[in-house]
């Protein structure tokens, strides 16, 4: 598959849908709507997937906690897309185990009292089997006693343990490259699409009518005027601020809450392996340890976040209140911020006012025809989930339709694979990349196939083309090869693209200045890096990878 920046040839198109903001939600609507027949662009300020889309939990679920709130619907859309995205994504989403430990307190934490949302859950993801993959199949929950649960997970605490929840949900092990996947999707659909291209305005006619954005590469300082019939602004954390350039005031939402989501990785041994283990702090807030390439990865946080979202940073003392929360209820106590091998955070974008704080806010979402605030031509999608990305994209192009009085079919997002991702059987696929060795580890190709599905077999053809771009960089298996890859074809422009969002050299904190040397070397070859060029970039690599002091 190849990708290509239009921005750098854009001969003054017109185009009916423009789509502002590049993480999941974005590309979900450029995917949904370029398979609907219709000239889509999408333009993305920074590079695809660099914020909220990638810091997850690494987990597609239903929501079993918004069951909570009474969000029956929201969980049912949730689980009835947790099925979708496991089949038209079979690499990237697949079941789970989840082990839900409870203990005398708090009351909501009473396994007696989850076996009831349980029963529910099961019952909402009553076609969670209709997959087309048969290797993916989910069981029903059941409930396990205080010492089989120590017996499975040696490192829970006892003090006052009455059980667990074992259950399946799904992971998504690399959400940037899922995200991607989209992206891509969108491409063969002949949608035109551009990292680090930033709107940096709204052009109107006399009666308000929206007829496209002001943008501008970042990379060449070029502007642009780029036109179309609508406007569709799904800037998550930052919709709110996108909209408000569209009016006189420079306000935007009032609607749009911001709540800061952090995770840790360490490689202290805290779990078997063999589960998603979820615990809940004295507060009755859950948190999450996750088995991820061999570390522990925890989260998430959900605390509100006043001020410009370009300015968020994950702070040390985001990174000691999970430690605290990790610290009083799992455990022996004593993790530390030394135990702290990388960390990440992102801004959730929230649509509810009415909770005092973001933890029981919903996540649901809802989309907005401008046309009601004086600004016809524009549509702003607000808050939302990894999940149910597909479907909103579909509500939204319902509102695309209507504005467009044009019938632009049903949706058939949910009945195909995305690119890259045509796989029948995800057990199969993988057993047989890694049959074909011939001279790359089973590490390697398990690790490619999985991570770039149908296509790992071009990334396979440069490493044996070039033997030196064969040599594995990580315990993942990760290769050269790769870098490449990611410039010629995935439209990566910058050592961070490379490193934390096309491979996973980078999310497991600086692999140090020899890995990240030879990295840029290779894509300076492609890219045309000065020496200068070369320093610069592996030093602000260095700074962002830095754990907050």
């Amino acid at each position: 598959m190849f990708m290509e920046r239009f921005i750098e040839k854009y001969n003054n198109e017109q185009f009916d849908v423009i789509v502002i903001g590049g993480g999941i939600t974005g590309a979900s609507v450029a995917y949904e709507a370029a398979t609907r027949g219709l000239k889509v662009a999408l333009l993305e300020k920074n590079d695809f997937s660099w914020a909220t889309s990638a810091a997850t939990s690494k987990m597609i679920h239903g929501g079993l906690r918004y069951l909570v709130n009474g969000e029956v619907l929201l969980v049912r859309e949730s689980l009835r897309e947790r099925r979708v995205l496991e089949n038209i994504a079979p690499n990237f989403v697949y079941p789970w185990p989840m082990m839900m430990i409870h203990y005398k307190k708090p009351l909501k934490n009473n396994k007696w009292v989850v076996k009831v949302g349980m029963l529910v859950y099961d019952a909402l993801s009553y076609d969670k089997n209709f997959t087309w993959d048969t290797c993916k199949k989910i069981p029903s929950h059941k409930t396990i006693s205080g010492k089989d649960v120590l017996r499975q997970e040696p490192h829970v605490r006892a003090e006052g343990l009455t059980g667990a929840s074992v259950f399946c949900d799904c992971v998504s092990i690399f959400p940037e490259r899922f995200t991607l996947a989209f992206v891509k999707s969108a491409v063969a659909h002949g949608a035109n699409v551009a990292n680090y291209a930033k709107v940096e305005g709204f052009i109107m006619d006399k009666g308000n009518l929206v007829t496209g954005v002001k943008v501008k590469d970042l990379l060449t300082g070029n502007t642009h005027s780029v036109a179309g019939t609508v406007i569709v602004n799904c800037g998550g954390p930052w919709a709110d601020i996108v909209l408000g350039l569209a009016k006189a005031d420079g306000k935007g939402s009032t609607t749009l809450r911001r709540s800061e989501g952090i995770h840790i990785i360490t490689k202290k041994k805290l779990l078997s392996g063999n589960y998603t283990v979820g615990s809940m702090t004295p507060a009755g807030r859950h948190f999450f340890l996750i088995p991820w390439r061999s570390h522990t990865l925890i989260g998430t946080t959900d605390k509100p976040f006043n001020g410009n979202p370009d300015d968020y940073r994950v702070t040390r003392e985001s990174i000691m209140e999970l430690i605290d929360d990790v610290n009083s209820s799992f455990g022996d106590g004593k993790l530390s911020y030394a135990d702290v091998k990388h960390t990440y955070g992102g801004l959730r974008p929230l649509v509810e006012k009415e909770t005092k704080e973001t933890y029981s806010s919903s996540r649901k979402y809802e989309i907005h025809d401008n046309k009601a605030d004086g600004l016809d031509g524009l549509i702003t999608v607000e808050g939302g989930k990894y999940t149910t990305s597909r479907k909103l994209a579909e509500n939204c192009l319902r509102i695309v339709a209507a504005k467009m009085n044009r019938d632009l079919g049903k949706s058939i997002t949910d009945k195909q694979y995305l690119t890259g991702c045509e796989i029948k059987n995800l057990n199969d696929f993988v057993r047989e990349a890694g049959s074909q060795a011939d001279g790359l580890s089973a590490v390697t190709l398990e690790y490619l196939s999985k991570n770039y599905g149908t296509e790992y077999k071009e990334i396979v053809k440069l490493a044996r083309e070039d033997q030196r771009l064969s040599d594995a960089l990580n315990e993942d298996g990760e290769i050269l090869a790769q870098v490449v890859y990611a410039v010629r074809n995935e439209m990566a422009r910058t050592l961070p693209d490379i490193v934390l969002r096309r491979t996973g050299i980078g999310t497991l904190g600086n692999p140090g200045e020899d890995v990240l040397r030879k990295v840029a070397q290779a894509a300076a070859k492609e890219l045309q890096w000065s020496p200068e060029r070369i320093e610069k970039e592996i030093s602000d690599t260095v700074n962002m990878l830095k754990i907050p002091e």
